[in-house]
């Protein structure tokens, strides 16, 4: 019992450390999005996405930010 604590405690003290490291400014808000054909009949998985608004610094794409669903860190430069 004690090692599933201390590995529970271990994890939370680490998922701490990188959000204080990495400064995430990830958008709170988001919704899933149903899986669905593009126009050119490329299948898109489902997924979660952040909400609109009128910045791109806070998508889970954006460099600098973590997306919490699927433990990536975003790779792409915001457009200003």
């Amino acid at each position: 019992m004690k090692r599933i604590f201390f590995a529970a405690a271990t994890v939370l003290c680490l998922t701490g450390a990188a959000q204080a490291q990495y400064g995430y400014g990830s958008n709170p808000r988001s919704h899933s999005v149903d899986g669905h054909f593009r126009s050119d009949g490329t299948y898109v998985q489902p997924h979660s996405a952040t909400n609109p608004n009128n910045t791109q610094m806070d998508n889970y794409s954006t460099r600098g930010n973590y997306n919490p669903n699927t433990g990536a860190y975003g790779t792409r430069t915001p457009r200003y």
